[in-house]
């Protein structure tokens, strides 16, 4: 049993070892990637969908409050990513700092995330050529070949099937042929992007913006809101946040090329938050310059902006717009598929999934294998799945890997660097005692393996009032009750004192190039967040999430837990080949807890025995 959980937690060592892929991607590369993965369906059909329904012209400020939360995220990605420059993004953050159990849930959660995001938008693209004709190959393809199942489409859709096989093979030529073609239809949409910004300022209507309820024609008054710039109030505003924050979703695929980057303790973190800046900046301009032309409760939800431009009498515009968003999708398909691969292959790689998706092709230096794998996946799930039921299944895995990544960041800020190991003078466990450590007031400034204790229990104690807090206000919450109101109280007061006792405890102090500002206040923030997210999802989606769960359960204890590279403990004789600088303030990446540990305590002897 004792064998069992320490397989379980067996953390992941970073070895000094060349890369088997080929590292060519530099920082234009890399945040060319980012926004075109993210910038594609969202800013084309997201901001009008908002407006109409949730926020109305207060749109732009739903986006900031997203950006705000997906920001909180990717500045965690980014200080993992000069911390741990290998492929596999939160999987491998996962599994050098909690555990290999924990670290394949995450990765299967990708898996399941990255074939679901693949599948949807290369559904999004066949849909939208197919309306461009009239819908001819729905309306053939329904009376020839029907599907009569429930949750399944009505049609086989060999259009996205074909779409995702080519991107299959673009893929598999190699990484810097698909990234060339990746930063062309970035370019063309970040064209597209300011050609309507421009269209936009030249069309302003201030009066758009202020418009009384009681100017609202009555076909749009039922569904209109109170009108002006907050028709549907503040909570109309964090709504339409909820749904803008999968507009920001793809960004971590970043994340997951360190291995194909040329310098990703630098360029990684650096991509990140400039493929966030110029998503950000296109989704608030867009909101914005959408409902100054155009008065938010006539809004088209599929296709505002060439519903718009028809408005305005602008058909050419009409067209470049429309050609435009061909391409943005185009962008986000190569986006959601790029990082699919290198997440199967990093865990099989580690042995946790099947060897033969470890292999990388000797001429292209691509994972083939498992490219092929995730296309043909992604292929099948976009020919029989309808659009609406692949979006229903996208969010649940990245919030969990979000989420995973901010408690990670967490607890690498508190662990000692150096065996520092302090305790209370006073050895009996008292409420006193207890109080002084929760609170440092012992103004202890090194950590230590009794602070970081005392930092991990408060996290987890921290996630689980996290998670009682929003179900309490997603479902129960009533100010007029004062039960309700009293349990509110306590969870928000009870979280407060978590993260001041998280605050209290002293940091490692890790020279890395970059660092999570305002920690822990900015992880915690994110988890909470997430967690909100997750719970605001409905059952079928969690059915859905527990079965993939269970599939992939069989998978590690059938296979994985068997088959994996990490043994249960690392013997002193263990040939693991360090990092050099792993343990300089110039070097930005870690090895286990543990075995740094371990190699510091050796030096530090040797410095005494010296001196």
């Amino acid at each position: 049993m004792n064998n069992f959980c320490a397989a379980l937690g067996r953390k992941k060592p970073l070895l000094d070892e060349e890369s088997k892929l080929a590292r060519v991607l530099n920082l234009l590369d890399l945040t060319a990637l980012g926004v075109g993965s993210t910038l594609g369906v969202g800013v084309y059909v997201l901001a009008g969908a908002v407006a109409r329904n949730e926020s109305g012209p207060a749109a732009c400020l739903s986006f900031l409050v997203a950006a705000i939360a997906s920001a909180a995220a990717g500045i965690c990605y980014a200080e993992f990513a000069s911390r741990v420059p290998k492929a596999g993004s939160a999987y491998v953050y996962c599994y050098v700092t909690v555990g290999e159990f924990s670290a394949f849930i995450i990765g299967w959660n990708l898996i399941l995330e990255y074939v679901i995001g693949t599948a949807s938008v290369a559904r999004a693209l066949s849909n939208y050529i197919d309306a461009l004709v009239g819908n001819v190959m729905q309306e053939k393809l329904t009376l020839l070949m029907p599907i009569n199942i429930d949750f399944m489409s009505p049609f086989p859709d060999f259009m996205s099937f074909a779409f995702v096989i080519v991107l299959t093979g673009l893929l598999i030529m190699g990484v810097k042929e698909s990234t060339f073609l990746n930063n062309i239809f970035t370019a063309l949409n970040l064209c597209t992007v300011g050609t309507v910004m421009v269209v936009g300022i030249m069309n302003i209507n201030v009066d758009n913006w202020k418009i009384a309820k009681e100017d609202i024609p009555e076909q749009f008054a039922a569904k209109a809101g109170e009108g002006g710039f907050l028709p549907f109030g503040m909570a109309g505003v964090m709504a339409g946040a909820a749904k803008c924050f999968y507009g920001y979703v793809g960004f971590d695929c970043v994340a997951t090329t360190s291995e194909e980057a040329k310098n990703p303790k630098r360029n990684i973190p650096i991509a990140i938050c400039l493929s966030l800046l110029i998503i950000f900046a296109s989704y608030f301009g867009m909101s914005m310059v959408l409902t100054l032309m155009w008065p938010y409760y006539d809004q088209d939800p599929k296709a505002p902006f060439p519903y718009v431009l028809e408005q305005l009498n602008y058909p050419t515009i009409k067209l470049i717009v429309t050609g435009g968003a061909i391409f943005a999708l185009c962008t986000s398909m190569l986006g959601a598929m790029f990082p699919l691969p290198r997440v199967i292959y990093a865990m099989a790689d580690d042995g946790l999934l099947f060897q033969a998706f470890a292999k990388v092709n000797p001429r292209t230096k691509t994972p083939a294998q498992a490219t092929l794998l995730a296309g043909l996946l992604s292929g099948v799930m976009a020919a029989l799945f309808d659009l609406d039921q692949l979006i229903n299944m996208m969010s649940i895995g990245t919030l969990l890997a979000y989420t995973i990544v901010a408690i990670c960041v967490l607890i690498l800020r508190y662990v000692p660097l150096v065996e520092n190991e302090y305790l209370p003078e006073d050895n009996s466990v008292t409420l006193n005692q207890l109080g002084k450590s929760a609170f440092n007031l012992n103004n202890v400034k090194e950590p230590s393996r009794h602070t970081s204790t005392i930092t991990n229990v408060t996290l987890l104690v921290y996630c689980l009032l996290a998670s009682f807090f929003c179900g309490l206000v997603i479902y129960y919450l009533d100010f007029s009750d004062g039960a309700s109101t009293a349990i509110f109280v306590f969870l928000l007061l009870a979280m407060i004192v978590a993260i001041v006792v998280i605050y209290r405890q002293p940091k490692a102090d890790a020279d890395l190039t970059f660092k999570v500002p305002l920690v822990p206040l900015i992880p915690l923030l994110s988890i909470l967040f997430n967690i909100y997210l997750m719970l605001e999802l409905d059952l079928q989606t969690w059915v859905r999430f527990i079965v993939w769960l269970i599939v992939g359960f069989l998978i590690y204890f059938g296979y994985g837990i068997r088959h994996s590279k990490v043994p249960s403990t690392l013997a002193p004789s263990t040939p693991m080949k360090p990092m050099p600088d792993a343990i300089t303030a110039s070097n930005a990446t870690i090895m286990t807890t543990d075995s740094l540990n371990s190699e510091l305590n050796q030096r530090q002897r040797q410095l005494n025995l010296k001196s």
